[in-house]
Order: C-alpha cells, then structure tokens, then sequence
C-alpha cells in the first residue's frame, strides 16, 4: 500500500492492529475518561437551578440549597480532574510500551530483509524509522491521544445535555459544526501531505549530515569543505521549508478554532435571547447552554490542534508501516519444516542459478552450475560487476535466487533456519564492519559464548597476538565508530578473528588487501591462510597471488561461469584467467 493512499485514522488503527500493547487496557481508560467527562455535566446543571429556582425564581433565595448544588458541583469538578488524570496517564504508559514494541519490531523487520533491501535505502532514511518517526508518534500519543479520547467524550455527553436542554439551540450549534467539520476535513489532506513531506526530509537531512560526519577525513583531505556544508545546508533548509509551511498551516488551523468558538457563542446568544424575549426560554437555561457550548467547543478547539499532531503522528507511522509491510525477500522457513545442515564440512551446490534484481533488465548471474567440495578451498575472480559478491552473497543467503537452487551439504538453503546457517556458514565482507565498542566485544559477536581467554587463544592461533599487544590497551582497545580508530587492515583483522572464533564448516570471504601496508598485509594473508584451512572456503580474490594457492579457481564474466579449474590448468587454456593474470603479473611488476 502506497505512502499517501493511506489516510490518517486508517494508519493509526493500523498501528493498534500491529502493535497491541498500544489498546492494552484500553477500555478502563475510556471508562475513567467517560467519568470524568460525565462529572463536568455536573456543573451546568447545577447553574441551570440556581439561576432559575433561586435568583430568578420569584421566591426567596434557599442559601443552603445554592450551597448545597455549588458543593456538589465543585466536588463533581475534583473528581471530573482525577479520573482524567488517571486516564492520561494510563494512555501515556500504554503509548510508551506500545512505541517501544513498534521500533523494535521494525528493527526487527529490517533484520528481516535482504541485504540488497537494506542497500538500496538511504542510511538516514532508515535511522529515521526506528527513531525521529516514532518520536511524533509519542508526542501525538502523550498529549493528541489523550486529548482524543477525552475530547471525543466530552462532545457526545456536551450534545446529549444541550438536547435535555433545548434542541433548538443544539440544532444551530450541530448545523455550525457540520460546516467547521467538511472545512475541517479538506484542510486535514491538505495538512497530511504537508507533513508526509517533512517526515520524508528529515530522512534525507539525516542522511546527507550523517555521510557528511562520516566522510569528514575524505572531504578535508579533498578540500570541498564548502561544497559539502552548502550540501548539508541545502538539506535542512529544505527540511526548514517544509517545517515552516506545515507550522503556517497548522497555526492557521489553530486561529480558525478561534474563530469557530466566537462566531458558536455569538450566534446562540443571539438566538437564545430571541427565545428569552418570546418566553420559550429561561435565563438559567441559556447561561448552562452556554456552558455546554464550552465544554462542546473546548474539545473541538484542542482537537483542531490534536488533528496537526495526528498527521506528523500519521506521516511517521506510514512510513514505519510501509517497513513492516514489505515483504521478507529472504523469508524465515518455519520450524517445522526446517532442515538442520550436516556437523561435519559442507559441499556447496549451484544447480542452473539465476539471479536478477528486482527492478533489473539483465541476470546478474545466469545459469550457474558448480559442485564445490568439502574442504576445498576456492577463489573466486572476475572483473568488477562480473557476479561475484552476487555469488558469494547467494552462499550465505544474504539474499535469494530468481532460479534455481543453491544447498549447502546436500540441504536447500532455503530451507535452513537463519540460526543454523549463521552457525555453520561465516561471511567476511571486504570492509569488516565494527561496532563502537572494544576489539574483544567485537570478536565476540562470533560467538557470544567466548571468553576472554579463547578470545586471547584465537589470536594466537591465527598469528596476532603481537599486533593485539600492539594496541594502546589489548583486548580492551575502544575501536571507534565503524572501527574508524583502526585502519582497513586492522579492522579486516578483527573481521577475521571474529569469523575464526565461531569455528564454521564454511567460510565465505571477501579479500581485502588493497591499500595495506606490507607488515600488516603478510599478517592478513596468514591469518587468511590459518583460516581457510581444514574447512571449506570460498575467497573472492582481488589478487591473483590468492587464486595461485587456491585448490580451484571460479573464473566469473558478466554473470557467466566462463571458467573452472586449478591455477595451472586455467593457465594453459590460455583464457579469460589468464590474460586476467598476464595483466595483474605486469601490473605488480612495474
């Protein structure tokens, strides 16, 4: 369902369906909000029989009995504010459970997704899902929602008591504001699509200050300092704009309110006097309607503004429903029909696999066949955008097949369980992303189990206790946002350990040893050595030097299989590998 074909009172019912916490307990709160609602009735009534049995009865005025009524009525208006109160703040208790489940049910679902999903949005755009976007609906849900349910109350009790009153002067309010309400109704479209527009900015906005944050080495190091804060400014006076005009708008909804309650309570004084004169109305009467006309107006006044809220509340919850309503590309099979892969090395299977992405024109991949081996160690080549990441992508169900089938020790991928393949199947991408927190925390994202001793022991193991000694503080070491205290290297190091510690039965790795210098480079290509052994690999190789030690070499061209064999053969065949390797032989030897 589309962004702007979903209007607003839809979404939010669409958010109590998703997320039930947010109508938990939900019809106590309406039970004090109709109290309290109730007892502020009280008080027009009782001004209704003062005035007309005791100041303007003809008779003499009963001092207890005005007393009497006035207590009553001011007793009613102190219980009127607890109940409210009570319900308010259960609406706000409610509301926070309920947003907390809804975002970590998002991140959740954005877990969910592939990694060809998730590469395709803006970075901003999905930070802004899980947090500016919620944030409107809590302010919508700790004030508008209360102010909702409590108005609404008061407007269906307002109405009944002015009927008991008289329908004459009910009759001209309701004519008032069915005209206010079709006004109203055309204005609130007007204020959705001014605010959809906001909530979308802001996702931009954070996403060109975030990368401009992010790439500040690179913008220094280039000297367009200017060119990006004029890029960052453009984007939030954008957001600025919009903000602008929907606040505009919205203060103009606010006035129009204003205006409504006058022209309300002038009109029905005029016509109530003209009631007064010919004798079918009381002055009591006319004072307590114009009571109601207060508690009738009041709400509607406030839910002018909680109509400004609802739509920003609107905008952010659309675009968090869109995310939940996406669906999972690379689904979770069900329990019951999961196959759990062998304990032992894994044989991987290409069987005719095509692979073309959604809103592609061309395969990425075409009718891929391969049998790799348990335990063999394979690389990977091809030029850029030749299908390679794609198949390594494939392997570990980062993202599906258009056709065909990949298994993993003779079992459909796709029907493995993401907790069984994640055990048995490690992927090391080309940049190893890092977490902001210490080198060993980092690692142990490989096994959660790992203690600081086997964490020690995998360093050693792969040849890097040294360069962890090398750290200001060892295992301890803070390694910045991303890793941005380490260098590529470094972080391809942690990356490493981080996949030697949850000891699979494949390895999937995405070499990255370019702009790395020498010392640190023979320690990766060690480490990458120790770690290939004894399991089966699959290395996309950027240097050729790694597919000359590889027991077969997948040549890719185009998203075509052109090649498959051991270093030498390929090199005898005198085909697409070898001229590749002509070419990087020359290119080291210059």
């Amino acid at each position: 369902m589309s962004t702007d074909s979903r209007a607003t009172w839809g979404v939010l019912r669409e958010a109590f369906a998703v997320a039930p916490a947010l109508r938990k307990g939900l019809g106590l709160t309406l039970f004090l909000t109709a109290m309290g609602t109730a007892l502020r009735i009280v008080v027009p009534f009782a001004v209704q029989q003062i005035l007309d049995d005791q100041l303007f009865g003809g008779g003499p005025i009963d001092t207890s009995a005005v007393l009497l009524k006035g207590g009553v009525a001011g007793v009613a208006m102190v219980l009127s504010a607890l109940a409210a109160r009570a319900a308010t703040i259960r609406l706000i208790r409610t509301s926070a459970t309920g947003l907390s489940d809804l975002r970590v049910m998002t991140f959740a679902h954005l877990q969910g997704l592939s990694a060809l999903h998730t590469e395709s949005e803006r970075r901003g755009a999905l930070v802004a899902r899980i947090t500016s976007d919620p944030e409107t609906i809590a302010r919508f849900m700790e004030w508008g929602g209360p102010g909702l349910i409590v108005g609404s109350g008061q407007i269906v009790l307002a109405v009944a008591a002015m009927l008991w009153f008289d329908w004459r002067l009910t009759l001209v309010v309701l004519v008032g504001v069915g005209i206010y309400a079709v006004a109203l109704m055309w204005f609130q479209n007007i204020l959705r699509r001014a605010h959809d527009k906001v909530r979308v900015l802001v996702g931009k906005s954070l996403t060109v200050v975030g990368e401009s944050i992010s790439g500040l080495p690179v913008i220094r190091a280039f000297g367009v300092e200017a060119q990006t804060s004029e890029r960052v400014r453009q984007a939030l006076d954008a957001q600025f704009e919009a903000e602008y005009r929907t606040g505009r708008l919205a203060a103009f909804l606010f006035s129009s309110a204003e205006v409504f309650a006058g022209a309300i309570n002038g009109l029905v004084v005029v016509v109530g006097v003209v009631l007064g004169v010919t004798g079918s109305l009381s002055a009591g009467t006319l004072v307590a309607f114009l009571f109601l006309i207060n508690l009738f107006v009041e709400p509607i006044q406030m839910l002018v503004e909680v109509v400004d809220q609802a739509q920003s509340a609107g905008s952010g919850l659309r675009r968090i429903l869109d995310v939940l309503d996406t669906p999972s590309d690379v689904p979770e099979v069900d329990a019951n029909e999961a196959v759990p892969l062998p304990r032992d090395m894994l044989d991987v299977s290409f069987d005719s696999v095509r692979f073309r992405y959604p809103d592609g024109e061309t395969d990425v991949l075409t009718d891929v066949s391969v049998l790799i081996g348990k335990g063999e160690n394979i690389a990977i080549v091809g030029e850029t955008g030749s299908g390679k990441t794609t198949f390594a992508k494939l392997v570990t169900r980062l993202m599906d097949v258009s056709d065909g089938s990949v298994r993993l020790g003779g079992v459909p991928v796709q029907a493995v369980r993401f907790d069984d393949l994640r055990s048995h199947v490690a992927y090391v991408p080309q940049e190893g992303f890092l977490f902001d927190t210490t080198v060993e925390a980092n690692v142990r994202y490989g096994d959660l189990s790992a203690t600081t001793e086997e964490i020690e022991a995998a360093f050693e193991e792969l040849g890097l206790t040294g360069w962890v000694n090398s750290l200001s503080d060892g295992l301890a070491t803070r390694v910045g946002e991303r890793g941005s205290r380490l260098s590529a290297g470094e972080r391809q190091l942690v990356a490493l350990t981080r996949a030697w510690i949850a000891q699979p039965s494949l390895l999937v790795l995405d070499e990255a040893t370019s702009a790395v210098d020498p010392v640190l480079d023979v320690q990766l290509r060690q480490a990458m050595e120790r770690i290939t052994r004894s399991r089966t690999s699959l290395t996309i190789a950027h240097r050729l030097s790694t597919a000359e030690a590889a027991d077969r070499v997948l040549v890719f061209a185009h998203g075509v299989l052109v090649e498959d064999g051991d270093h030498t053969t390929l090199l005898e065949r005198e085909g697409v590998y070898a001229s590749m390797h002509r070419d990087w032989t020359h290119g080291t030897t210059r």
